[in-house]
């Protein structure tokens, strides 16, 4: 979901990078970095987050469980079941057993709409029309 958002940020013709891409430029002030993590903390993103705050730019973390000691600048909830409790009932499943949707798709699904209506919201503001942001769309497909 966030290499997709990276996408559309990119088509709004803003700089948007994702991490591990080769051609992503050191990440500094005034940056921010936009994580993920559904069951609110891994070692890799936490590092991640580590290396991004300690080089200026500003985090916002993305989660269904906050408050669990991210070291992001900001915490945003997003609802939804993750991979972390679709085994438990703790999930949104049919009676209780069975997760509907296994392994995180539901925070996916999530995310997908929220970065959606973040991109409209984008594109009103920064007077971007359809065929301003069409026209960044590759053309090597």
């Amino acid at each position: 979901m966030l290499k997709a958002l990276c996408m559309r940020l990119a088509h709004l013709g803003l700089s948007a990078h994702s991490v591990f891409d080769m051609t992503t430029p050191p990440i500094a002030s005034p940056d921010l970095l936009i994580a993920s993590a559904g069951p609110g903390r891994f070692p890799t993103v936490d590092a991640i987050c580590w290396v991004a705050r300690s080089n200026g730019a500003r985090v916002l973390l993305l989660t269904t469980q906050p408050g669990n000691g991210s070291p992001a600048s900001v915490i945003a909830h997003v609802p939804g079941q993750t991979m972390a409790d679709d085994q438990d009932g703790g999930g949104v499943g049919l009676g209780g057993s069975r997760a509907l949707l296994p392994m995180g798709s539901l925070y996916e699904g999530a995310l997908f709409v929220l970065f959606e209506m973040v991109v409209f919201r984008l594109g009103e503001v920064l007077d971007e029309s359809p065929e301003a942001v069409r026209s960044r769309h590759t053309n090597l497909e």
